[in-house]
């Protein structure tokens, strides 16, 4: 009987788990083929496995979106905290040996290979509706995590061309041992794009409507118009977030503090990831939080400029704060609840995608701009505007997703430049500079001879 290990790191199967349990698996180190493979229940455990996965501090459970705001920051926030691994982000000075980076790339492709063992041994489940469901969820954990790795590592897309700058290896068969030749050269970023918008159409096509804890097709479909806005492809963008609005039954909390910190998801979390007392890792809580809420003091702090943004003194977001017991500084209180799942994506999010590429398209699919983004203002407080201009929603924005992993790729899109204080002085960097990417990992270049490092680490 043949064992394996799922690309090394002790991965799953706990047998027997429930499906509406909270991802509370309890990983194996590893466990025969023959047995994880062969039946509809151990594909169902392995596939919880791979949201575990996605949980990890590494990925959705908090680095993703730390980090994707500490890259792009100027003086919105600041890190004060102790690691070195973050700070090199913030400074825009990473070295190739960042364990941060080589854990997002590692804990990456051992999702990416559980994902696709799932859908490789997919015909095991039977019963047509659970095939479906299944083979949707790991289409879609795969796609977010490409979407991701293609994000930090590749140069960003751009609109309208070829696309063929570097993105990262797609890897679509799973690994069972390490007996051939694992070497692998990365893809482009088109052909990344498009593994990933292939996964979710088909994710958005396989699975149910609701689907309890785990992802349904409303969260595909909010994927899909979070990447196509990545691309500006407009249209698409506007098209999908207005399905999940009009369609997936999730509607605004009614305060702007009930959309965080919640120990079941929200009626607003189109996607969210489950942290529970016993399991799941909410990282956010570590770097964001003081001691009194479970975090180390206060690592990210929120600087003056922030609160400059906004235009009226009595949105609640302006005082969406505390101050922190252990160093007296501001902290956001989005991230207070230890035990709080952390949401991937929020409605809100659909509404201002809908917003943006309805202004920029000159159309009014699903609602005006000026009502939705009076929606979230109202829900916050700020007042209502008479008209808006694509300048106020993205400035919208900026206000309502503050601290949630979208800075650095929205400057990306937009084309803007990130202008900050380093050793050498002021700083600015154009929006695809090298150093706004994440070096391949000194320990992935070093194994694999076919992969190529971005120009800005190959001295």
């Amino acid at each position: 009987m043949k064992n394996y290990k799922i690309l090394g790191l002790g991965l799953l199967l706990a047998l027997g788990i429930a499906c509406d349990s909270k991802l509370d698996v309890e990983p194996a180190q590893s466990i025969s083929s023959e047995i994880a493979l062969s039946t509809p229940e151990n594909i169902q455990n392995l596939l919880v496995g791979v949201y575990e996965r996605a949980g990890r501090s590494a990925a959705y459970g908090g680095r993703i979106q730390m980090l994707g705001d500490l890259y792009g920051a100027t003086s919105q926030v600041s890190w004060i905290g102790t690691f070195q691994q973050p700070r090199e982000v913030f400074n825009k000075a990473l070295l190739v040996n960042n364990t941060y980076v080589s854990d997002h790339w590692l804990n990456a492709y051992a999702l990416v290979n559980m994902a696709n063992l799932v859908v490789d041994h997919i015909g095991v489940v039977e019963e047509a509706d659970e095939q479906a469901r299944i083979l949707g969820e790991a289409k879609f954990l795969r796609a977010a995590t490409y979407f991701e790795l293609v994000r930090f590592f590749g140069l960003p897309y751009e609109a309208g061309q070829q696309n063929g700058q570097l993105g990262v290896p797609l890897v679509l068969q799973g690994v069972l041992d390490y007996a051939g030749d694992l070497t692998v050269a990365r893809n482009t970023v088109e052909e990344v794009y498009a593994q990933v918008i292939a996964d979710l159409n088909d994710a958005y096509n396989s699975l149910p409507p609701t689907n309890g804890v785990f992802a349904d097709k409303y969260s595909a479909k909010a994927l899909l118009a979070r990447v196509y806005l990545q691309q500006g492809n407009y249209a698409e963008a506007r098209d999908a977030a207005n399905d999940v609005i009009e369609n997936s039954g999730h509607a605004l909390v009614g305060s702007f503090a009930a959309a965080f910190n919640n120990e079941q998801d929200s009626g607003e979390d189109v996607f969210a990831m489950q942290v529970t007392s016993q399991d799941g890792t909410n990282t956010l809580i570590t770097h964001y939080a003081d001691q009194d809420h479970g975090g180390r003091g206060g690592d990210i702090i929120i600087g003056d400029a922030y609160l400059a943004l906004f235009d009226s003194d009595t949105d609640v977001r302006r005082s969406f704060f505390y101050t922190s017991a252990d160093n007296g500084e501001r902290l956001t209180n989005k991230y207070t609840n230890q035990f709080g799942n952390i949401a991937v994506i929020r409605l809100a999010e659909m509404y201002l995608v809908r917003a943006e590429t309805n202004i920029r398209l000159g159309t009014a699919v699903g609602a005006t701009p000026v009502a939705d983004i009076n929606l979230i203002r109202e829900r916050s407080l700020a007042g209502s505007k008479p008209t808006v201009t694509l300048d106020d929603v993205l400035h919208e924005r900026e206000l309502e997703l503050a601290f949630e992993g979208f800075l650095i790729h929205d400057t990306k899109r937009l084309h803007r430049s990130i202008s900050f204080t380093g050793n050498q002085g002021q700083i600015t960097l154009d929006y695809n500079n090298g150093r706004l990417i994440y070096p391949i990992p000194e320990r992935e270049m070093d194994v694999n001879p076919l992969l190529d490092q971005n120009d800005e680490y190959l001295n």
